[in-house]
């Protein structure tokens, strides 16, 4: 197993994370912003400390002095409340960055308010921003005595209410700081505005201020629409909450994670840009959204992914930029990594690779659509029945698979989403809401099945493996159990020979052979296999696995990519879409399939 190295960058397991449905900024335990981009959760970090300690910017807000904290989620938000505890008092900190009346705002505005609770707090704040990933020099303007932070085409605006600021920042500036003392009752307010190549607004403090319970408000009520009665319901309401904060609202897609280049291990290299919509995250968040009957946000991803596909037809892509682009490059930065853990990088490059899953991702999407009592247009039809056509063609092909291997095989994870393509498609057209070329689909489907069960189950192993030829175990094929693929005793067997090669005491599981040695577990696999579990009727296992599995959150319930399984400590990017995807689908699928009297008070 890899170890961990010495920390010098705050471990991961410390971050919150909120947002405004156009970025997402990260506090520490200790109040500060270490990752800000701005204004797009794609965009350059302007607050960047978390991969770059000495230039990458953040902001700053806490007691002067030792302290202890406790935090949380104001309920049912994206609200942070962090209350710091002294010798000499008690204050808390709310963060939020704000939305607007009618949503979110055409600038981005974080706002921290502080608030004496009992006796006196020092505290200390400052605003650094950072180079970009070094690609641009911060500097101040001075304009009718009033401050204004420039990085590349940022503009940033710090202001506040009874915040005492230090001095007048001139050209010279790399930073605003001042400080205040909190008393019993007291509030205090530090606000950084910012927008990109265009004017900028300057917030009146007293408007803010009145923002944040409007961001509380506006919260709460999209919380009142979730509708979700089963067990483990905060954790499930928890992580459609962090979803949520990956939705880009411009468009209507779904970023994996909000980071970039945070490492899957210590030795570095497995750097990748998360900020970017897959098509398989957009299925599962899809298929989560008509569970919880939010129309609004699974009209949006479906329509942005639909339209996104047209455009840039007829291949469908692994994924796409946040605006609807193809073009997600890869560039490496010269800034040292967390914990000096390179390389730094934008974009991603499994943009190019085949990976066959990807078809029964984009119907199995429609086909949630459709159930939930939508209907299709015309050339979402006939897109879907080209794609089942050409899932026809394709299916024999190597692909690099659901992990964006570099080495093309006959992955068996793969095999069984074009089998489950052609199973929606077939469904699909049964109802009449696709072109039919229902006698292929279900033909080949049915040829999919026989030359998986013929070629990827080793009866030495009595496991599906990764692919044909080989001993190798691969967590996805457990996906495949939800889907109807294997609820029978062959995939019951999958998952005890997963359980014994690649799973954890604390239920936590590998991704494929050989992880174990090359980097920590993947959070998604193990609410895979409690999935599994359940669909292949042992109840009592997946409901063991899934106490196990919500228990290993931060304080706060968010999740990372990747949990180390000597310490628990987080890697990869963060927050990852997938983690908390994989908890709310094992949720839901526990729910229908366990009987009520089995669950408990979960």
């Amino acid at each position: 197993m890899p170890s961990t190295p010495p920390s010098s960058s705050r471990p991961l397991r410390d971050y919150a994370a909120i947002g405004d449905g156009r970025t997402v900024a990260l506090i520490a335990r200790d109040g500060a912003v270490d990752w800000l981009p701005l204004p797009n959760i794609h965009s350059r970090p302007v607050f960047a400390r978390l991969v770059d300690e000495s230039a990458g910017g953040c902001i700053e807000l806490a007691p002067v002095g030792e302290f202890e904290v406790t935090r949380r989620y104001i309920a049912h938000t994206n609200v942070l409340e962090t209350t710091f505890t002294t010798d000499t008092g008690v204050a808390t900190l709310t963060d939020a960055l704000v939305t607007g009346i009618a949503g979110r705002l055409p600038w981005a505005e974080l706002a921290r308010r502080v608030e004496g609770v009992s006796g006196e707090v020092e505290f200390a704040w400052c605003v650094q921003p950072g180079t970009m990933l070094r690609s641009a020099a911060p500097w101040t303007e001075r304009i009718d005595g009033f401050s204004i932070m420039r990085v590349g085409h940022v503009s940033l605006a710090v202001v506040g209410s009874e915040h005492g600021i230090h001095g007048e920042p001139d050209e010279r500036s790399e930073s605003i700081s001042g400080s205040f003392t909190t008393a019993g009752g007291s509030r205090h307010l530090l606000v950084i505005a910012a927008t990109e190549g265009e004017p900028l607004r300057v917030p009146d403090a007293k408007n803010v201020d009145r923002g944040i319970d409007r961001t509380i408000d506006g919260w709460s009520m999209w919380s009142e629409e979730f509708s979700y009665d089963g067990p483990w319901a905060e954790d499930v309401q928890r992580s459609a909450l962090a979803l949520k904060l990956l939705l880009f609202s411009p468009t209507g897609a779904i970023a994996a994670a909000a980071t970039t280049s945070l490492p899957e291990n210590p030795r570095g290299g497995k750097n990748w840009d998360y900020r970017f919509a897959w098509v398989r995250d957009l299925a599962y968040t899809a298929h989560a959204w008509v569970g919880f009957g939010l129309r609004e946000e699974t009209h949006a991803a479906l329509s942005w992914m639909l339209r996104t596909i047209r455009e840039h037809g007829p291949e469908v892509r692994v994924m796409y930029t946040l605006d609807g682009g193809t073009d997600v490059g890869l560039e490496k930065h010269e800034v040292p990594g967390w914990n000096g853990i390179q390389p730094v990088v934008t974009g991603n490059p499994a943009q190019g690779q085949l990976q066959l899953g990807v078809y029964g991702d984009l119907i199995a999407i429609c086909r949630t659509y459709v159930e939930a009592g939508n209907r299709l247009d015309t050339q979402t039809g006939r897109l879907l029945a080209d794609v089942a056509d050409k899932t026809c063609d394709l299916w024999r092909r190597q692909d690099s698979g659901m992990w964006e291997l570099p080495q093309l095989e006959h992955y068996t994870s793969s095999k069984m989403g074009c089998w489950k393509a052609l199973d929606d498609a077939q469904w699909l057209a049964s109802g009449g809401h696709i072109p039919d070329n229902g006698e292929r689909w279900r033909a080949e489907r049915d040829r999919i099945h026989v030359w998986v069960e013929e070629n990827c189950w080793s009866e030495t192993l009595q496991a599906y493996t990764l692919r044909p030829g080989t001993d190798d175990l691969d967590a996805s094929v457990l996906l495949h159990a939800p889907t109807g693929f294997d609820r029978g005793e062959r995939m019951s067997k999958t998952l005890d020979a997963i359980t014994e090669r690649l799973g954890t005491e604390n239920h936590l599981v590998y991704r494929y052979t050989g992880m174990d040695q090359e980097e920590h577990t993947f959070v998604a696999c193990g609410f895979w296999r409690a999935t599994a579990l359940a669909c292949v009727g042992r109840h009592a296992e997946a409901l063991e696995a899934m106490d196990a599995l919500v228990a290993q959150a931060n304080d706060v319930g968010i999740y990372a990519e990747m949990i180390a399984e000597d310490d628990g400590a987080f890697w990869g990017n963060l927050p990852q879409a997938l983690s908390h995807l994989a908890l709310i689908n094992a949720a839901l699928v526990i729910r229908d399939v366990v009987d009520e009297s089995d669950l408990g008070d979960r």
